[in-house]
């Protein structure tokens, strides 16, 4: 419960920093990210408890990454994170879930993730800002990856890539889980 409450304090001083920094008011930011302003006040107040999508349309908006918005100031110079201690931002009821390991430093940085996809279970995404480049590896199983409407099968072994900031959707496929490692490079930050 603890860790809980400290990473709800993170994350509400997180947005409210990177809203400061863009110049925008609760009612702007709101409005751009589609999320009402109570939600916001709650948030910025460590009292809100946002899903994946809400974060998502507010790292977008505020041109940060999602776990820019999470993540506490980095401590070491190497981090290594173990998928066991990384908390799923999405889980699916049949059990897919997603978790973002980390995120890159630097004027553009990459999301790493880990999925999991459980069969003819899915995850459908909205369109980021322009610029965000994802690319998803397979490692076990097979997924059909949706991109603006067209279907792409991508099997273990195989990686694909394509710019997001259309519709996407990410769907289990076959008989047996499917696992795979996504990155999500994200435009470089304001100078």
């Amino acid at each position: 419960m603890a860790e809980t409450e400290a990473a709800l304090r993170t994350l509400a001083h997180n947005v409210r920093a990177a809203r400061t920094r863009a110049g925008l008011s609760l009612d702007e930011l709101g409005r751009r990210a589609k999320v009402s302003k109570g939600s916001l006040v709650a948030l910025e107040k460590a009292q809100g408890n946002p899903n994946f999508a809400t974060l998502v349309r507010l790292a977008d908006t505020l041109g940060v990454s999602v776990s820019a918005l999470m993540e506490g100031p980095a401590q070491e110079r190497v981090r290594v994170v173990s998928g066991d201690t990384v908390m799923p931002l999405w889980s699916g009821p049949r059990g897919s879930e997603a978790r973002l390991m980390l995120t890159t430093s630097g004027p553009a940085p990459v999301e790493v993730w880990r999925w999991k996809l459980q069969p003819g279970e899915e995850y459908p995404s909205h369109p980021h800002q322009a610029g965000v480049v994802e690319t998803v590896s397979v490692t076990e199983g097979r997924m059909v990856l949706v991109v603006d409407g067209v279907e792409h099968p991508v099997a273990a072994g195989q990686t694909a890539t394509f710019d997001g900031d259309v519709s996407h959707t990410y769907r289990g496929a076959g008989d047996r889980t499917c696992h795979l490692v996504m990155t999500v490079q994200l435009p470089p930050g304001p100078g």
